[in-house]
């Protein structure tokens, strides 16, 4: 697990929550930070050495703890038990702490088209694809996006109607996303994997590179 692994995805994530136009991304002390303007999660820190240098992680717990707008901390590791001690003595809250970095070689992705009666609908608007699948009535029984930025692709938001899971509608989806980023260029695939995404993409071939834990801080007045 890289620094340079962190950024490329970074880049990404950035775009993909961010439409039409991406927030910069700013150095934050040990980490780089980017603004969400989220209720509850205005502003995000990521930290990029949290392994190597596990003091740069001690200063940005505090950092984050220490904030005026509501912050939340993300760590990639592969000591994920070390990460959550330190976050939970600099007073943050562990928000998830399960969570899996994720590549693939997108020119290997399996392809799965939707079973019937589902429809896909594919849109793109710059960097970002959204495809979306739509049940018989035309309601959205799966959704998520994928912003290309260079070689790179990154997954977000994948989303399933749980009355509509195990029917393969996950699969098809990401087949449509991997689809459309080789068709503008991409050649790799970054996402963070929830713990119910997981066996989903390991199925799909998409390789566990880190642990992500995720924090707050305190929420703003």
């Amino acid at each position: 697990m890289t620094k340079e692994l962190i950024r490329r995805w970074l880049n990404g994530w950035t775009a993909a929550r961010s439409l039409p136009a991406a927030e910069p991304v700013e150095p934050a002390g040990d980490g780089l930070r980017s603004k969400c303007d989220q209720p509850g999660r205005e502003v995000e820190v990521f930290a990029l050495r949290a392994d190597k240098q596990p003091e740069s992680l001690v200063r940005l717990a505090a950092a984050v703890a220490a904030a005026r707008r509501t912050t939340w901390l993300t760590v990639p590791t592969l000591r994920p038990s070390t990460v959550e001690a330190v976050v939970a003595a600099a007073g943050l809250e562990l928000v998830h702490r399960s969570e899996w970095f994720m590549t693939i070689d997108l020119t290997e992705h399996p392809q799965h088209q939707p079973a019937a009666p589902y429809k896909r609908e594919v849109r793109t608007e710059g960097p970002v694809t959204v495809v979306s699948l739509h049940g018989p009535s035309g309601d959205v029984a799966a959704r998520g996006a994928i912003a290309v930025v260079g070689v790179d692709a990154i997954a977000d938001r994948i989303e399933t109607d749980p009355a509509r899971r195990r029917r393969g509608l996950g699969r098809a989806l990401m087949s449509a996303l991997a689809d459309a980023a080789v068709a503008q260029g991409a050649r790799t695939g970054l996402l963070i994997a929830s713990e119910e995404g997981q066996r989903l993409y390991s199925s799909l071939g998409w390789h566990h590179e880190a642990d992500v834990v995720i924090a707050r801080g305190p929420v703003a007045p």
